[in-house]
Order: C-alpha cells, then structure tokens, then sequence
C-alpha cells in the first residue's frame, strides 16, 4: 500500500470514529421555503415558464381533461412506426407478462423480427397508472398498443426500445429549477421505463408542485428507500463546441400534461 493510499484510508478512518453516533449538527442557511403556496398560480406560471425554456411541451389541463389529453398525446405516437410483439402487450398472444389494467387486446399484426428495433405505435405505462388514463390509450381507434411494466414481469430493455413512448405520473415537480421528479411509486414505475423510451408524457398535478428544491426534498424523504430520477427538460447533452444533442441518455421529447 502507497503511502498516499494509506493515508486517506487513516483519514477516513479517523473521521469516521469521530462522527459515529453522534448527531451532526448541519448548518440550514439556505432558503428552505419558497414565498407562493404550493399549488399557487405563480408557482404553476413559473413551472411552465421552466419547461417550456427546457423545450418540454407543457398542455394544461382540467381533472376531467387528463385522459383525453393522454389518448390523444399516446396517438400522435401512432404514425410513427409499426406495432410490435413486446411482452405483455395488447399485440402480444399468449404472454406471459401481466396484462396491462384497463387495456383491451387487439389483433394487430406482430412485426417482423427486422423491424423490432424501431419504436412502433407502443406505450409502456406503469402498473399502477391509473386506469382511466390506461382505458383511454387502449380503448381509442388510434392504433395505439398499451404495454404494462410490472414488478412481477418487468420489460427488458430491448423491448422498450422498441416503444414509442412511456405515461407515467410524478412525485413533485419544482417550479423555480423547472424540475420533475419521479420516486418509483406504483404510478411511476421503474426508472429504466422513464429512460429507455424516447417519449415521456408526464401528468403532474398542480398541487404537486412546490416552488424551491428544499420543499421538493423534504415530500420526498417520507421514502428515503425509493430510487429518483430528477427530469429537467428532454434529455440533453453538448459537445466541447456546444453542439446540442437531445435523447442521448433519455427521453428526446418530454411532454408535461400539467392538472390544474
């Protein structure tokens, strides 16, 4: 062992011993609060004021709107390409993987094996979405084949590879960094179908959304267990000349259906 090596290891060592059971007392000297209500109609101009400065697609809409807007956003999918056989799906005889809640089952041709590396008409949506929203997808005339994540069978990540775009609900959302957040909650799912997929249409409601980060952190430490995936805008990236590319690491499209 280097000399270097083991004096960080004597460092951290020490350091250890020294914080072990004791309460640490942690200096809180930033903002923990924003000044508007959660919810509020500043905090929500504010949040589409974000998403929109991120290129995310923002559609406001009313309780009773929501499974409208969602059919109709999972449609535009549609014409984007050809169904598929993905486990668990409406095009998918004799799967094993559960069928998805409120979804019906089509006849649709399976596509051919050359083809199923391209996202089709298919929207892989969360066990625990909720049903109307899943009923409104499956049930429309718009070619659309809802797909069911569940914990029991999860999709491998070629076959949401091969799906056109994800539903998913939210956590909290953060209006002044234009932020969403997802906890893996039965309505969200796992975070490899928020990623994988190169559509993301999110429902948040209004009353999930807070104005500052520390307000967003304290809802989401009632389950300090949950994995997070923290959404800003598409998924984005540039090179040393600030060369944009988006969908390299997720979503190229985000689509916000804000419930207020």
């Amino acid at each position: 062992m280097t000399n270097a090596r083991a004096e960080i290891l004597d460092r951290i060592r020490t350091a250890l011993s020294s914080t072990s059971g004791a309460a640490v007392d942690v200096p809180r000297e930033y903002r923990e609060r924003g000044e508007h209500v959660v919810g509020s109609a500043e905090v929500l101009d504010l949040l589409v004021d974000r998403l929109e400065d991120y290129k995310a697609h923002v559609h406001r809409a009313s309780g009773d709107e929501v499974a409208v807007v969602v059919a109709r956003l999972s449609a535009e999918l549609a014409a984007d390409g050809p169904a598929g056989d993905v486990p668990g799906s409406a095009a998918s005889a004799g799967s094993e993987a559960a069928p998805c809640p409120g979804a019906r089952r089509r006849g649709a041709a399976l596509a051919r094996p050359e083809a199923l590396g391209t996202a089709g008409a298919r929207v892989v949506v969360p066990a625990g979405l909720h049903p109307e929203w899943v009923a409104s997808i499956s049930e429309s005339d718009d070619g659309v084949d809802v797909v069911a994540d569940t914990p029991e069978a999860p999709l491998a990540p070629s076959d949401l590879d091969r799906t056109a775009g994800v539903v998913t609900a939210a956590r909290v959302a953060v209006a002044e960094t234009g932020t969403i957040v997802l906890d893996a909650g039965p309505d969200q799912g796992r975070r490899a179908i928020s990623l994988v997929p190169d559509v993301h249409i999110c429902v948040v409601r209004a009353d999930q959304v807070v104005q500052t980060v520390p307000e967003a952190v304290r809802l989401l430490a009632h389950h300090p267990e949950r994995p997070l995936t923290w959404i800003s805008g598409p998924s984005a990236t540039s090179d040393i000349e600030l060369n944009r590319v988006e969908g390299v690491h997720g979503p190229r499209t985000l689509h916000v259906v804000l419930v207020d």
